[in-house]
């Protein structure tokens, strides 16, 4: 199984990208972590905020490879505690499709991303630096991996 983190904004800070791989390197094969970056959309005045998301969500659905199950995060959707989303990585390996976690840009995540997603997950109530969610998520997504793995990386 493989996971592809689709997310917009490109060239981040170094110790994003540092954060992100550190996380993404330890997982093994058969669990890869991968980044998918999409350019934001060009902001301009005249042009209304939903059409840019529209724009981004469009892009962001294209750079899905195919065969994924989509995760969109959404500060709306369901707040996992470790052993659900433990729950979930189990369950994703077992059915041996990729899947596909989907970030929004600064305004948001689109709503056509939304919509094709089957599962919504909110890393919290607060408002994250998007740069600071794929860090997040990486780190998550291998503490998930190291308790499936009995490994002494998480401490219950």
């Amino acid at each position: 199984m493989k996971i592809f983190l689709i997310a917009i904004g490109q060239q981040l800070p170094a110790w994003i990208n540092e954060g992100f791989n550190e996380y993404a390197r330890r997982l093994p094969h058969e669990c890869s972590l991968e980044l998918i970056e999409v350019a934001a959309a060009k902001r301009f005045k005249n042009r209304p905020v939903l059409q840019q998301m529209i724009d981004e969500g469009e892009r962001q659905l294209n750079a899905v490879p195919k065969n994924c199950r989509l995760v969109a995060l959404d500060e709306r959707g369901a707040l996992w505690e470790t052993q659900t989303l433990v729950q979930h990585l189990e369950d994703w390996q077992q059915q041996g499709q990729h899947i596909a976690l989907l970030v929004g840009g600064a305004d948001g995540l689109a709503e056509n991303c939304k919509k094709a997603a089957k599962v919504h997950w909110s890393l919290s109530r607060l408002t994250l630096p998007h740069g600071l969610v794929r860090i997040i998520i990486a780190e998550q997504l291998y503490r998930a991996w190291s308790i499936q793995q009995n490994h002494p990386y998480h401490r219950v």
